[in-house]
């Protein structure tokens, strides 16, 4: 009884947060949204510009995010021993590890900001205006990491709400913005793609503001103090680097793979360009259930594990969680093909680029099964269960030793239809699913990574 009482509990916990946290990402993504179809309907080469910078700020938000899932793990399973000062010190090691990554970032973006955007793209009018966007766009990138950090460790507590009511007011604020500043509404001045990056500048800071004050003063449970998210010890980082640096370095490997993908469709056709941004965007919107499941899912299997759980307990879980997953992968692709029209239909976009953007979505209608099946079967059951350095090799394998070069010659050397590399470029997506069930469903990834 007290078993069937535990799993009752536990997916409780799971769809709870799950929704709420789909929800927030569906918000996050509807930023995005946005400002593609509000971009798009002002200038398609506009758009193509918020495209290109959008591979620097994806890359930036793998890396936020690798740092963050870093942080889960190793919280998680002390969440789940009820022991909240260890949570203080790998925090701290998540937020300076985060602030330096991040200045990286923005030093280059400061510096060389067209040698940036020509990573991506050689097409000049695109980069002029990739080169506009970023200019104050690049402000935004620390708020961002900050934020994606505090969140993640609210939510290894299971804390998630207060990440669907920081979206929802920086959605708010960025869509009212958006229309002012793009199009030069009440007065204020017509300011185009700039229009774009300062609404999101505001909504940016706005999202830290709420997400600090919630912390240091509404949040019970962790009780931080400003100094806590600072402090930390050689132990602490010692256990970041052993099983948190993986999952960071699988992001960052990602986030740079992803930035290669955009850069093959930059040198395409401009018509690919904007189809790869809108179709992308509109993938993004899509997954929002596939990546909350899979978050919440690291946070829920480390804190079975760190409750001492039975092995039974961890079985059951895991494979009903498969389960689970799969019926979001299908659910998913199949809002992703209904909806798709309606969206499309929102853009002032060429007949090439509507062509090239239906394509693009049939193709992430597969793929988004195999997102929805593998990246939480690895990235949440799998890490949350403390073996992160396989994440880190896997991903590895398939990206860099089959999806990018298999990409670049179906593009550069056989100069196979856009499509064709488009659909080389999210390959792996379904490949990763027979290494996912097998290595889930060997069960020797359960690892306890906290101190005594």
């Amino acid at each position: 009884m007290k078993k069937k009482i535990s799993d009752g509990s536990f997916y409780k916990a799971f769809f709870t947060m799950t929704i709420t946290m789909a929800l927030q990402n569906l918000i996050v993504f509807g930023v995005n949204l946005a400002d593609s179809v509000m971009m798009g309907a002002y200038s398609e080469t506009a758009l193509s510009g918020v495209g290109i910078c959008n591979n620097i700020q994806f890359f930036l938000n793998m890396a936020a995010s690798g740092v963050a899932s870093g942080v889960t793990v190793i919280a998680s399973q002390y969440w789940g021993k009820k022991e909240t000062k260890p949570i203080h010190r790998v925090s701290a090691v998540g937020m300076w590890i985060g602030i330096i990554f991040t200045l990286l970032i923005f030093a280059f973006a400061a510096i060389a900001p067209e040698t940036l955007i020509r990573l991506f793209t050689d097409k000049e009018n695109v980069i002029e205006q990739s080169v506009l966007y970023l200019d104050i766009i690049k402000h935004t990138y620390l708020m961002f990491t900050l934020t994606t950090i505090l969140l993640a460790i609210l939510r290894s507590v299971e804390t998630v709400k207060i990440g669907f009511y920081v979206s929802l007011s920086s959605f708010a604020v960025n869509i009212f913005l958006n229309w002012v500043l793009i199009y030069g509404k009440f007065g204020a001045p017509e300011m185009g793609i700039r229009g774009a990056a300062a609404a999101t500048l505001v909504a940016r800071a706005i999202e830290l503001v709420v997400t600090v004050v919630y912390v240091l003063i509404v949040d019970k449970k962790l009780k931080f103090r400003l100094r806590d998210l600072f402090v930390t010890d050689k132990e602490m980082f010692r256990d970041y680097f052993k099983t948190g640096l993986p999952l960071m370095m699988s992001s960052v490997s990602w986030g740079i793979a992803m930035s290669i993908q955009g850069a093959i469709i930059g040198r395409l056709v401009e018509s690919a360009i904007a189809a790869n941004s809108i179709a992308t965007t509109l993938f993004q919107v899509a997954t929002v259930i596939c990546y909350a499941s899979s978050n919440v899912a690291c946070v829920l299997i480390g804190k079975t594990i760190g409750e001492n759980k039975p092995m039974e307990i961890i079985k059951r879980r895991s494979k009903n969680l498969q389960l689970i997953f799969l019926a979001i992968g299908v659910t998913s692709s199949a809002i992703l093909l209904l909806s798709k029209n309606l969206i499309i239909d929102f853009y002032d976009a060429s007949a090439q680029t509507v062509e090239f953007t239906n394509q693009f979505i049939w193709v992430l209608c597969v793929t988004i099964i195999g997102t929805a099946y593998e990246a939480p079967a690895l990235c949440g059951i799998v890490s949350g269960g403390g073996e992160t350095s396989f994440v880190l090799k896997n991903d590895i394998i398939f990206m860099w030793g089959i999806v990018l070069p298999l990409s670049a010659l179906s593009a550069f050397v056989f100069k196979f239809p856009v499509v064709v590399t488009f659909a080389c470029l999210k390959a792996d997506q379904v490949l990763k699913c027979v290494v996912a069930y097998f290595k889930v469903n060997s069960f020797n990834w359960v690892k306890t990574v906290t101190r005594d």
